[in-house]
């Protein structure tokens, strides 16, 4: 007896097999239905009313929230549905700053898109006279609200892929808008810049931080030695804005187009990340063979480490030491690049070419100047180099292929599957198994870290050491195995995080794909890569051999740790923002008390209702001083100073109490009332 159930969409007759919605049946035969706001890895959310159809019975519904049932008839183009498409279409060009000529996203917008495939050519409806300031603040994301058309893509993603919630809809009716808190800048709130939401964005109201114009500066400047490396995962994705397949290995072309626009030195990321490789794979074993500071996480990913510093401090301790291999070539390249050139550093210009937003803020941290100087000076996007391209009049695809310099343009394959989520576990694995066996690794495939789930679980033994590996990829997975390392519920010995979901070539700065496969073509490109490379092991790379012999010495020995490792230290998700709970103007005492989500764990609002019932009690609020009545003692809630992981923390004038309880508070508060006291009587 045949059980299957079918549905009948503009006369087809489809098998029903365990899709969530019609929509989905839609695309299975063949059909692109209209949508802004569907996203099949989020909550369905009905807001755009572009994927309406006719369904008997039932009249006209959207199909990404209505389920399919056995014998459904659906009429997706009646006059009828196409009338509602271009009435909302038309309300949603009223409220947008149609600037296309100019826009970042002219190229690739969803609203542009169905606009011409629906035969738009006017909205008849008044359009918007709000102007709202732009975001420009970040040092990764280009925030403009004027041209959100409030899909909610940006706010679902941050909310349900990485857990994170920096922005939000703001505000009702007419006067909704989306943004972050507090009406601050991303720059200012719990953004960790993964980009994720200028991916999910179907128009230009998210877009990279362009950095093009300082780069053609710096180029022009006859005075400066340009040199760029670019990531493994953009060879795989920017053939695709050029009308190349998404997956295409485009390395040659990509050389060949960057030598034309007039890099002096073109270079390859996947050299440093056979460093990191070595690096961290050696950090990992030292810690497994003596059982501390496990499990280790890697520390490649900027945006995950920034979700650590600001989400989990405790953790930051079980992060590898390991700079990212964008950090690790900037500091080698300042080392040892002057000499090989015959220039001065200060004539050095490092530049990066990333699929990654949040590499933008990694390059601009504190911790990776060195007298006063950045180690990576600028950071393109894929579509970045693109339009650097474009802007020349380079037929790409044309483009007789090139190689990338020596000495730091060589790499094996293991350095280019950093691309990849697994692909850092999977090179590491290739060099622990010859450290820990003392045999040659002849198969080098370790497919058990490969896949699409977003949390891979591997078990293995190498030699006498048995190891378990956690593959992890999007934030919100991150949080759920944070949190079960917090409470004790975890054994794992190795944990790869990356922020974006696939990995790298799914990152923020990589160019914006209709193809519904382009994750899968990206990722199998990386793997090809790999596979048409003679060396697929960091430690068989002759120059990085090489490096360590003349520069680097003993594997994370003193100058290797100098050049090639960092720390990190807590972070505030909130910048400037104090609670004043008795609005006092001119306070002479202030007592701040963070209240942080660490600090709050451990006991802080305990300490603040303590001090504001000993400063109210006491009547310290306001005293008559020797110039008359003045106020005296201000309590206030604040939020972070940065240094969780020795919470709770109390601020006290400029003193800083760490590790704080409300005697430690009182004693410091009762001796700057002593001080002040003093010093008035002088």
């Amino acid at each position: 007896m045949d059980n299957q159930k079918y549905i009948t969409i503009d006369g087809i007759k489809l098998p029903i097999e365990n899709e969530r919605n019609v929509l989905e049946l839609v695309r299975k035969a063949d059909i692109e239905m209209p949508t802004f706001c569907y996203h099949s890895e989020l909550s369905v959310y009905g807001a755009c009313r572009l994927c309406v159809a006719d369904i008997e019975g039932m009249g006209i519904q959207t199909t990404c929230s209505t389920p399919p049932r056995d014998g459904m008839i659906v009429s997706t183009n009646t006059a009828e549905v196409r009338q509602i498409r271009k009435v909302n279409l038309e309300l949603l060009l009223a409220n947008h700053d149609i600037s296309c000529p100019t826009c970042a996203r002219s190229n690739n917008c969803k609203l542009q898109d169905l606009t011409r495939r629906l035969g738009i050519t006017k909205s008849r409806f008044k359009k918007t006279d709000k102007v709202h300031p732009v975001d420009r603040k970040s040092r990764s994301i280009i925030h403009d609200p004027n041209k959100c058309v409030l899909c909610g893509d940006c706010v679902r993603v941050c909310k349900e892929i990485q857990t994170v919630g920096a922005i939000d809809f703001v505000q009702r009716g007419s006067n909704t808008t989306v943004g972050p808190a507090y009406g601050k800048s991303l720059a200012d709130v719990e953004c960790v810049y993964c980009g994720q939401c200028v991916r999910a964005c179907p128009v230009g109201a998210l877009t990279p931080r362009p950095e093009t114009e300082e780069v053609w500066k710096a180029i022009h400047d006859k005075t400066k030695t340009v040199v760029v490396q670019v990531a493994p995962a953009v060879r795989v994705a920017i053939g695709e804005e050029f009308g190349l397949e998404p997956g295409t290995v485009s390395t040659g072309q990509m050389v060949a187009a960057m030598k034309r626009i007039g890099f002096d030195q073109i270079y390859d990321t996947s050299f440093a990340a056979d460093l990191t490789v070595i690096e961290e794979a050696t950090e990992f074993i030292t810690r497994k063979l003596k059982g501390e500071k496990l499990p280790q996480f890697t520390s490649c990913c900027p945006a995950w480490v920034k979700f650590t510093e600001q989400y989990y401090p405790e953790l930051l301790g079980n992060l590898s030491t390991c700079k990212s291999p964008q950090q690790m070539f900037g500091s080698l390249a300042k080392e040892i690049l002057p000499a090989i050139l015959k220039i001065r550093k200060e004539d050095l210009v490092v530049v990066s070419v990333m699929p990654c937003t949040a590499k933008k803020f990694e390059a601009k941290r504190d911790e990776f100047y060195k007298d006063e100087m950045a180690d990576v000076d600028h950071v393109l996007s894929t579509e970045g180099l693109s339009k650097m391209i474009a802007e020349m009049g380079i037929q790409f695809a044309k483009l007789a292929p090139e190689s990338f310099d020596l000495p730091l343009g060589f790499k094996t394959g293991a350095g280019v599957l950093f691309g990849n989520s697994g692909g850092v576990s999977e090179a590491v694995l290739r060099f622990a198994y010859e450290k820990l066996t003392g045999e040659t690794l002849s198969k080098v495939d370790f497919k058990m870290v490969r896949g699409k789930e977003g949390i891979r679980i591997a078990d293995l033994e190498l030699g006498k050491v048995k190891l378990k590996l956690a593959v992890v990829h999007s934030l919100a997975n991150a949080r759920q195995i944070c949190e079960e390392i917090k409470i004790g519920n975890s054994e794992y010995d190795l944990i790869e995080v990356m922020a974006c979901p696939g990995g790298c070539v799914n990152g923020g700065a990589q160019p914006v794909s209709f193809d519904p496969d382009y994750l899968e073509k990206r990722t199998k490109g990386i793997y090809s890569c790999d596979k048409q490379l003679q060396l697929h092991k960091s430690q068989e790379n002759p120059y990085v051999k090489e490096v360590y012999q003349q520069v680097l010495g003993e594997v994370g020995g003193h100058k290797a740790h100098e050049l090639l490792h960092t720390h990190f230290t807590g972070r505030q998700r909130i910048k400037n923002q104090t609670i004043n709970i008795r609005n006092t103007q001119h306070p002479k005492i202030e007592v701040c008390v963070c209240v942080g989500t660490n600090c709050y764990n451990k006991g802080a609002h305990k300490i603040l209702k303590k001090m504001m019932k000993y400063v109210s009690e006491n009547k310290l609020e306001d005293r008559v001083g020797f110039e008359g009545h003045e106020d005296m003692v201000d309590v206030k809630a604040t939020f972070c100073f940065e240094c969780c992981e020795r919470g709770p923390v109390v601020r006290i004038n400029n003193k800083i109490i760490e590790h704080a309880d409300y005697a430690k508070a009182k004693e410091v508060l009762d001796q700057e009332i002593f001080v002040y006291g003093e010093l008035m009587e002088k």
